[in-house]
């Protein structure tokens, strides 16, 4: 294909009886004078890199010799005018015409035993009537420890020394556990997720002093393997870590950061098998997520993506962000307890066209024709609920289980529940001390930045000391301390630049 493409837009590198230069000042130009790749893993192919090599002059150019200055192929490989080699020699450039050239890197296993990032570089030279130029070839490369589709011994250990890379996906048997140190961080090939049968534990008795800041190494970080800037907030990048029915138990999820999957966090029971996967999550974020038609092989059902996504599962979740989630931030179905505390949901998504709201709530699966009826429970506290879509909350068949909807000292964007009674079946959430659609004045949002979104609250927030103290939740999700009298909702304890 790249040597069909080559042919087809470099028409001009055979040229037809055209005065050729050998005049010394007939220099090549370039689109860059360095060639650089982002963090690359040992032993991973990159994606190509262009290179662009113009003749400015009038009449052609002959190059004499185009060659990587190192061993070739150790690291880098170049597809010159579509064909790869070692070298090519005698190579015509029209005149006012370019040449394209690709450049790939692969860093092989020993190409630096130590497990800090390391420094890779050759160059290409030109020769060209007596001029030699070069292009420098740049890239960062990193160990790591690779997982092929492999089940985990029991109670394996994750160390932070190396990256972990996953291809296919890792299974936790049921029965053990994974313990993540913290400060590990683990990148998922397209499509490759985790499967935990058993127990994962992430950061589960780490107690940080000091603030907790986004950048901090002790957080566990997941994310997909393409490390360049262009993939920093695409969404769908990986699978996600999926609890699979009633094995998997007592998982922790601590400090962490979820990100560009398909989904953050699934407990997949459709059987609703007792007794369900019960996960807990505290000062997490959960971004850029999407999974739009998931198919799940195992049952052959599709359904959304989301940041939580429950079908039979009990969430508790503390002191954690969802933003950016295309489908739902949270979706529990079929059932399930899902208690949230100090918890900001900002789902604006300016990537997606969402018509689904933030936090639903179902007795029944997502699928044309449910089968299987098992009443959920909803506590939500302290929180904000809060998007870009004008309804953020719905309770599929909420007369079933209005008697099991807790709501309070929460800032939601509701019209469906605006009332302060419940009516026809319906949650009316304008009381208990909830503010209902008044914008609670995140710092920076899609609405008024294009970058560096900061979803703790301004200081004229409107929502700010409308928590109720809750003294087992005294740090917010960055450790800094809550007020003992009158908290912030969400996530972020409101505290001046």
């Amino acid at each position: 294909m790249l040597a069909m493409l080559a042919a087809t837009v470099l028409p001009g590198c055979e040229p037809k009886e055209e005065l050729i230069t050998t005049d010394g000042s007939a220099q090549l130009a370039f689109s860059a004078d360095t060639v650089a790749f982002d963090t690359v893993f040992v032993q991973t192919r990159t994606v190509a890199k262009r290179l662009w090599v113009y003749n400015r002059n009038k009449r052609a150019v002959r190059v004499d010799e185009i060659k990587l200055a190192g061993p070739y192929g150790d690291p880098y490989k170049l597809i010159i005018n579509g064909d790869s080699g070692a070298a090519v020699q005698n190579l015509t450039i029209r005149g006012n015409d370019s040449l394209l050239i690709l450049v790939k890197a692969t860093l092989g296993a020993n190409a630096q035993p130590q497990n800090r990032p390391f420094l890779q570089e050759d160059r290409i030279e030109f020769r060209t009537n007596g001029n030699q130029q070069r292009v420098q070839l740049v890239a960062y490369g990193q160990n790591a420890y690779f997982h092929f589709n492999e089940t985990l011994a029991c109670n394996s250990v994750w160390r932070n020394d190396k990256p972990h890379v996953i291809y296919g996906g890792v299974v936790v048997p049921a029965g053990c556990s994974l313990r993540i140190e913290e400060g590990t961080r683990v990148y998922c090939h397209s499509r490759a997720g985790i499967i935990i049968r058993g127990t994962l534990l992430v950061n589960p008795t780490l107690q940080p002093t000091g603030e907790v800041r986004p950048d901090d190494r002790r957080i566990v970080r997941f994310q997909g393997d393409r490390l360049e800037a262009f993939y920093n907030d695409i969404p769908g990048q990986w699978a996600g870590i999926q609890f699979e029915a009633s094995s998997s138990r007592n998982s922790v999820v601590r400090f962490c950061e979820i990100k560009n999957a398909s989904f953050g966090l699934l407990v997949y029971n459709p059987e609703a098998q007792q007794p369900f996967p019960k996960v807990t999550v505290e000062n997490t974020i959960i971004h850029n997520i999407s999974g739009a038609g998931l198919t799940f092989a195992s049952g052959g059902q599709r359904f959304n993506g989301g940041g939580i996504l429950s079908f039979s599962g009990d969430f508790d979740v503390r002191n954690t962000l969802f933003t950016n989630c295309g489908e739902y931030a949270l979706g529990g179905f079929q059932g399930g307890t899902y208690n949230l505390q100090y918890c900001t949901i900002a789902n604006y998504t300016p990537q997606f066209r969402r018509e689904t709201r933030s936090i639903t709530i179902a007795d029944v699966l997502p699928v044309r024709e449910p089968t299987l009826s098992v009443l959920p429970v909803f506590n939500l506290q302290n929180s904000i609920v809060w998007g870009s879509v004008e309804d953020e909350l719905l309770f599929v068949n909420s007369q079933k289980y209005l008697g099991q909807i807790t709501v309070r000292n929460s800032v939601l964007r509701t019209k469906d529940y605006d009332a302060a009674t419940d009516a026809s079946g319906r949650p009316g959430l304008a009381r208990n001390g909830n503010l209902l659609n008044v914008n609670p004045k995140f710092r920076r949002t899609p609405e008024n930045a294009t970058s560096r979104f900061d979803y703790r609250l301004d200081t004229l927030s409107p929502a700010s000391n409308r928590a109720l103290p809750l003294p087992q939740l005294g740090t917010d999700l960055r450790n800094l301390g809550r007020s003992a009298t009158t908290p912030d909702p969400g996530a972020y304890e409101r505290v001046n630049p």
